[in-house]
């Protein structure tokens, strides 16, 4: 599969709540770019909503971030619990909110991950 990419993305594993149609799911985040997530769903209902709401908190980090995207990828991984992943583009995001993330990568980046 080609790699469609266009930031850096970095390593995450934090609890999130996306919003579908106003109510909150439990979702978990494997990685995180300035662009956007990657989730795992964990209990959602069956839906085609494309677009969602986040609330999430960037690890170390006091502040919420809210956030609105879009779901422009999903998937199910091929293990023993057929996971549902998504992959979902940020549509809405504050200024600071975009360079806490962008800063949170680049520390990552700095690190090796």
């Amino acid at each position: 599969m080609r790699e469609q990419r266009k930031s850096k993305r970095a390593p995450i594993d934090i609890y999130l709540n996306k919003y579908m149609g106003g109510v909150p799911y439990m979702t978990r985040a494997s990685d995180i770019s300035q662009e956007g997530l990657s989730l795992a769903q964990l209990i959602e209902p069956s839906h085609h909503a494309k677009r969602v709401g986040l609330q999430f908190q960037l690890p170390g980090s006091e502040e919420v971030i809210y956030a609105e995207g879009e779901v422009v990828r999903a998937w199910a991984e091929l293990d023993r619990s057929q996971h549902e992943r998504s992959g979902v583009r940020f549509t809405l995001l504050t200024d600071r909110h975009r360079k806490m993330i962008d800063a949170y990568v680049s520390q990552r980046e700095d690190r090796g991950n």
